[in-house]
This record gives C-alpha cells, structure tokens and sequence, in this order.
C-alpha cells in the first residue's frame, strides 16, 4: 500500500498535505523520515509516525448508533447525517441500511463494504427487529395478516413478517426484507398508523439500551465476528 493512501484513510489529510508533510520531514517509517509519499509500506509490519506519533492502521471500523429523531441516515447530505454523528478520521463511512429521519435506533456505521453488501443483500434475508407504537388498538388478525405477508400494491408483497404483541397498542416487528417505509405502509394496509418506531436489532445484533440517542460504540471483535458468520446466510 501506498504511504499516502494509508494516511489519507485514516483522515490525515489530503495527498497534497501528506505530500508537504513529508517534504517537512514530519512522516517517519520505521524510525526513517520519508520525503516521498509514493513509498509503498505493509501496514501491518511497517511502523509509521506523523509528527512523532505512532499511526496505527485500521483497515475498517464499526459502530453501533443509537440513531436519533431528525437525523438523515445517509453518508453527505446537506443536512446534518449519521455519519456526521461519528467522530472518527477513517473515510468511507457509510450506514448500513436506512432508517427514516422520524425512526431511531441501531444503525450499524463502517467502511467495510463487504459485509454491508451482505447484511442489505434480499438473497441473505438479514432480520431486523422494531419496537412499533400505534395509533389504533391491535389484534391478533394483524398477526395472522402479518404472518401471510401484507400485500402493498398490485407490483408489491411483502414476505411474511413476524408480529408480537406487547401491549394495546405497541408491538415488535421482525422483517427479513427492507422495503421503503415498509412499517408504516404495512400498518396502512391494516388500517392502523404508526405513532413511533425504533429498530432493536440486526441479524443478532442488539441495540445497546445504554446508548442515549445520538450516542455510538464500536462494535466488540465477537459482535463483529457474529455479523460476518453464516447462521443467517451471511458470509
């Protein structure tokens, strides 16, 4: 790999600032000060210092937002983003999947394209699990209804989705698909309207409750070991 890009990853400037850094003699490798960043290294081995500090190579990152009302689950927007919500130098931040601005909940952010392809992809049919409040009272018909896989249009079923009741009007929601707006145009079909939704988990990952919203964590080795294993499919 090539120094600048190694750097520029890791949100230590542009090539062009890596590039006046070395000339500045401010980017060492292996105790050596380089005046070329075009030096190719192996981040794993190579021992790299920007300005007498050691700069550890992560080649991706992950965390676990608890996502908040009013924020755009996109990467660069003109609004504020989730993404925005990370303090972290790393490029190619993305979340995996999206989360209307009204939901909160887990969102998983990376730059590990992969196993966001593999989590999003229809083929793994992922699960993902939502607290849903109502306006209307519930019944057991929209479980079964649920169960059968609502239908939202001529063109559009959705896969049976799981359904439990956990008061009068609140439920949880496990879907293995991720259509737009499907919750609230699920409940719409049933004549109901949803008041507040927030999503608990994916796949077997479990929103962490002592994450107030906006707050984030970086997933553990094993939470990501999980994500990347095959018991729902995912490899």
């Amino acid at each position: 790999m090539r120094l600048d890009k190694m750097l520029c990853d890791m949100g230590y400037g542009t090539r062009n600032e890596i590039r006046k850094a070395c000339r500045n003699g401010l980017i060492a490798v292996n105790g050596q000060r380089v005046k070329s960043p075009s030096i190719h290294i192996d981040p794993k081995q190579d021992v790299v210092e920007v300005n007498g500090e050691a700069a550890e190579y992560t080649e991706f990152v992950y965390f676990m937002l608890n996502k908040p009302k009013g924020v755009i689950s996109a990467a660069r927007d003109d609004r504020e983003t989730v993404v925005d919500l990370i303090d972290c130098a790393v490029k190619g931040l993305f979340p995996v999947g999206r989360l209307d601005m009204d939901t909160e909940g887990l969102l998983l952010i990376t730059n590990d394209g992969m196993l966001g392809h593999n989590l999003l992809s229809p083929r793994h049919h992922v699960e993902k699990e939502y607290e849903v409040t109502l306006r209307d009272l519930l019944s057991e018909s929209d479980v079964q209804r649920m169960k059968q896989g609502i239908v939202l249009s001529k063109e559009e079923r959705c896969l049976p989705a799981d359904m439990i009741i956990t008061g009068e009007k609140t439920c949880r929601v496990i879907l293995q698909e991720g259509k737009y707006h499907q919750i609230k145009r699920m409940f719409a079909v049933l004549g109901n309207e949803v008041i507040a939704l927030k999503r608990i988990r994916m796949k077997n990952l479990l929103l962490d409750e002592t994450l107030a919203p906006g707050a984030y964590r970086e997933l553990t080795e094993e939470e990501v070991a999980d994500l990347r294993g095959s018991p729902d499919g995912v490899e």
